[in-house]
């Protein structure tokens, strides 16, 4: 291209690109670029004209050549595509005409904050040292595939819609699938109108979406299988209509959806299935719309309201060490009812597990409780009778004070029963004095003997109680030992 072809307005871009400096066609600061369609001659810049100064114009003597561009309409396409380019690109506050082309291409820096663009080609995409898009409308797909960033990516307040393109229909409109990002990804107040997807990518440091909105009713919203994270992802106050897939991710430290709203109605609103987590926070959030699948995850710590789970959730191989905060057994055991598979012994073993952990034996033996109490339910109705009967008398060995309350129920009634009416000697002036509350203990206990039960021998009434303090004590006695066997077994 001639130089003599330049319009003023890119003649001022051109002369100011070797010395690095910025040329503004803004009327004000804060102008958006969503009207740039209708800005005059005066601001526009050809996409051509940009792309040889990338690539043709040496910087001044003692200058670090850079293009730095606000607020100017670019025509046309500008192609980049495998292009090797040493300057910064900051093109902040622009509209783009078509979408550009950096497939491939191997960049130092580029900002693109606050611009509109009818989508962004970069798959394969190299940078050096940031890409920023923060404050962009992008109404197309940003493909970011298999990038490779030595620094961040920052879409803070970004908006990202569908292309309205036939030939680009039900294209994820964001793509960082497979990409490779050194730092972070910083997306606070990011919104995506359709598919998130970023399965498959490894950043160095965080994943931060708070007050982010992904809003794909009915199908995907963040697709983030296998993605390997350095620290944390965080989602305070994320709002995500669709699901949130996280199956087989890594985040050593927090996954962080403190007062998020997860919605996806008649399907899985969760499935964070295979995930290996530090912490995984569901703090004040409210009730999750849909299905939540936590299967054979491993966490560190869960701290979640009971409140916050939904009708159906999905727990099979679920472990983790801590469960916070930390609540009576009572509140926790309702949510090992909603596994969609019905009875599963080692839910209940795990949440055992985690009040042992914190020292709360008594929230331990409830769960264990629970869990004989559920399986009984699984049984055939001829095999529940012994069951029932543990239970009501020392609760599987779990309630040991049971035994002694009956014990003591029964002593108390024999004791009072044959004390107003002794029963009579088996050999007159042979039998030792009677008591009635020695009587009644030998009755009820079958491995004490103090020599009552066999002097003395009820009639009427009276030997149809001893019969049945005979029988109890021995049923007492069984059950009691039964339980307490259980219960040394599993410590």
């Amino acid at each position: 291209m001639e130089i003599t072809d330049l319009t003023p307005a890119e003649r001022r871009v051109w002369d100011a690109f070797p010395r690095g400096e910025g040329v503004d066609f803004r009327e004000s600061p804060d102008e958006p670029s969503g009207d740039g369609a209708s800005w005059g001659p005066e601001r526009t810049v050809r996409a051509d004209v940009l792309r040889s100064l990338l690539l043709g114009v040496p910087p001044q003597e003692g200058r670090v050549a850079g293009l730095k561009l606000y607020g100017a309409k670019i025509v046309g396409k500008l192609d980049l595509k495998y292009a090797v380019v040493d300057h910064p690109i900051r093109l902040r506050s622009c509209w783009f005409e078509r979408k550009p082309m950096m497939y491939g291409a191997q960049l130092r820096a580029v900002v693109l904050g606050d611009s509109t663009l009818p989508g962004l080609t970069a798959a394969n995409l190299r940078v050096d040292v940031v890409l920023r898009l923060s404050g962009c409308t992008v109404d197309g797909p940003l493909r970011l595939a298999g990038a490779r960033m030595s620094g961040g990516l920052f879409l803070n307040d970004a908006v990202v819609r569908p292309s309205p393109l036939p030939d680009e229909a039900g294209e994820p409109p964001l793509q960082l699938n497979h990409a490779e990002i050194a730092t972070d990804v910083i997306a606070d107040g990011l919104t995506v109108h359709g598919e998130f997807r970023i399965n498959g990518a490894t950043v160095g440091g965080q994943v931060m979406l708070d007050r982010a909105r992904l809003i794909n009713p009915g199908g995907i919203a963040l697709h983030a299988e296998t993605l390997s994270v350095g620290t944390d992802v965080r989602g305070s106050r994320l709002t995500a209509r669709g699901m949130v897939n996280l199956t087989g991710a890594r985040i050593p430290g927090q996954l962080f959806l403190g007062r998020a709203r997860l919605a996806n109605p008649g399907g899985v609103a969760l499935r964070a299935s295979s995930c290996v987590v530090g912490e995984f926070w569901l703090r004040k959030s409210p009730t999750i719309d849909g299905i939540v699948n936590l299967r054979r995850s491993q966490l560190d710590l869960l701290w979640a309201e009971p409140s916050v789970w939904p009708p159906v959730v999905r727990m099979d191989g679920l472990t983790y060490r801590l469960l916070h905060p930390h609540l009576p057994a009572e509140e926790r055991l309702p949510l090992l009812e909603r596994e969609e598979d019905g009875y599963l012994p080692y839910a209940y073993e795990q949440l055992a597990a985690s009040y042992r952990t914190v020292g709360d034996e008594t929230g331990a033996r409830t769960v264990q409780l629970a869990k004989l109490r559920r399986h009984r339910r699984t049984q055939p109705r001829h095999t529940r009778a012994w069951g029932v009967l543990q239970d009501a008398t020392v609760g599987y060995g779990f309630r040991p004070l049971r035994a002694a309350a009956w014990l003591l129920a029964l002593l108390v009634t024999g004791t009072l029963a044959y004390g107003l009416t002794p029963p009579r000697p088996l050999k007159a002036g042979e039998a030792p004095d009677f008591n009635p509350l020695f009587y009644t203990i030998d009755l009820l206990l079958p491995i004490i003997g103090f020599g009552q039960e066999s002097a003395f021998a009820p009639s009427g009434w009276y030997q149809w109680l001893s019969y049945l303090l005979i029988v109890t004590g021995w049923i007492l006695a069984t059950t009691t030992a039964a339980g307490v066997s259980r219960s040394l077994q599993r410590q």
